[in-house]
């Protein structure tokens, strides 16, 4: 099967070059950038520039060594001391390659490292602060500290043997795990996944510096034609002649409450002049925890959602964000929001308790399911964004749908939690109809039945979503 990202591509049709003139009529609840919002009238002519949100710093952040240069670094790293990467320290790699993190230009050094914990952004050279809420670093123990001696430059290689990429201008500092962990989760509780899985035992120091990635990275599991890096996803954007992308992020399946607050943000943004905003369905695909769906089942359940017409294909873009998951809460959906914006997202849907989870010895909530969006809100660095607020969906027993939450009749509505939705799933129930399209739902239900281990004790990934 062709992966959705070719199959929904168009054939290029640029933006005109002057701005187009649209009567807009505004909603109260969508954050506008201080240049469109509007005093007093509800309805007035503005001007609207049929062009992508510039990236943080101005341009996009392309750290891939030229093909003709490769052989020679291949070459240049055989001298250099050698780091190891962990799985998610490659998938760093990844993101900081194609720009997601723009404007850094590797991993951090100490004063970036410090403006994130203590800021949550930035100051760049010309005064200017773009956001920037969680720390993108190495860890590296010891021994190899004292490996890397005087050195100016390492080499940086996968689990494989295979180089990845060089780091020039190194910078070698303490990390301050307990101060990086407070500062990022706001406790210090045992059990936060992130910090067991890529903090906890990796090394005391921190190497910051400038990459330089051999290749692009490639994963081989059947999902790298959904991996498009923000310069492909813009140039998507142009393809189909959009003048607004709103994002969606999620890492879980896609149910047909989600659907309706996608489908009703694209009506809004059409009711306010946009003539053809468009749906970036962005996953998240890097590291999560035990218990969530896994990326394969995840996109396979997408690309049912799109099959049966839950969304529409012509104004979706499915593509998978390749940043691991902090569930960090506040602090982390600034992240989420500001890579959205480096891959041409000039909005983004925020719901209740972004990027949050329970509370890992408590039986409550880590963080304020509000305090998410108000973060957004006010970021720093993030003015540019227009934060769409997440309108509570559930399923409407007298419509027999999902449905926006009416306050005035409570008992007609039924929350399904995620953890009544695995339930449902494991045990074979479906769900009331139209809590989820049917193919999205068996694709759940297969899951659930696929964690039975095979006779070779590995369980097997879907083959629907190879490429």
């Amino acid at each position: 099967m062709a992966s959705m990202a070719a199959a929904f591509i168009k054939p290029s049709n640029a933006f005109p070059h002057s701005p187009i003139t649209f009567i807009k009529t505004t909603s109260p609840s969508i954050k506008l950038p201080i240049s469109l919002r509007i005093k007093n009238n509800a309805h007035r002519r503005i001007r609207v520039s049929c062009g992508l949100i510039d990236p943080d710093g101005g341009k996009l952040v392309d750290l891939i060594v030229d093909e003709s240069m490769r052989a020679f670094k291949n070459r240049e790293a055989l001298s250099l001391p050698r780091v190891k990467l962990s799985r998610i320290d490659l998938q760093w790699v990844h993101v900081l390659s194609e720009g997601w993190a723009s404007p850094l230009s590797g991993f951090m050094r100490e004063s970036e490292f410090l403006q994130t914990l203590h800021f949550n952004s930035l100051r760049l050279h010309d005064g200017s602060v773009v956001n920037m809420s969680v720390p993108i670093v190495l860890a590296i123990d010891d021994a190899v500290k004292t490996r890397i001696g005087a050195s100016s430059k390492v080499a940086l290689f996968g689990s494989d043997d295979r180089l990845v990429a060089i780091l020039n201008d190194i910078e070698i500092y303490k990390q301050p795990k307990e101060e990086r962990i407070a500062r990022t989760w706001g406790t210090t509780a045992p059990g936060l996944p992130y910090v067991d899985e890529a903090i906890k035992n990796a090394g005391n120091w921190l190497i910051g510096g400038d990459l330089e990635v051999i290749e692009p990275i490639k994963y081989h599991d059947g999902l790298d034609s959904f991996r498009l890096s923000p310069a492909q996803l813009r140039n998507e954007f142009i393809s189909r002649n959009a003048d607004a992308v709103f994002a969606f992020q999620l890492r879980n399946p896609v149910h047909n409450g989600h659907a309706l607050l996608m489908n009703d943000t694209r009506r809004r943004l059409l009711d306010m002049g946009y003539t053809n905003p468009i749906l970036l369905l962005n996953p998240l695909g890097g590291y999560t925890k035990a218990d969530d769906v896994p990326l394969h089942w995840r996109i396979k359940q997408h690309q049912k959602v799109l099959e049966d017409g839950v969304l529409d294909p012509e104004t979706t873009v499915v593509s998978i964000f390749p940043s691991p998951m902090h569930y960090a809460g506040p602090t982390e959906v600034q992240w989420h929001a500001k890579a959205r914006i480096n891959a041409g997202a000039n909005f983004y849907i925020v719901g209740r308790d972004p990027a949050g989870m329970g509370h890992p010895t408590e039986k409550r909530d880590l963080y304020d399911p509000d305090h998410g969006k108000k973060v957004l809100s006010m970021a720093p660095g993030l003015e540019r964004l227009n934060i769409l607020p997440f309108k509570v969906a559930a399923y409407d027993k007298t419509q027999g749908k999902m449905a926006f939450f009416d306050p005035s009749r409570p008992q007609d509505f039924l929350f399904i939690s995620g953890t009544k939705m695995r339930t449902l799933a494991r045990n074979k129930e479906n769900p009331p109809d139209g809590f989820m399209c049917p193919g999205g739902w068996s694709v759940l239900v297969e899951y659930y039945e696929s964690l039975v281990p095979a006779n070779n004790g590995s369980i097997p990934k879907p083959e629907a979503v190879a490429a």
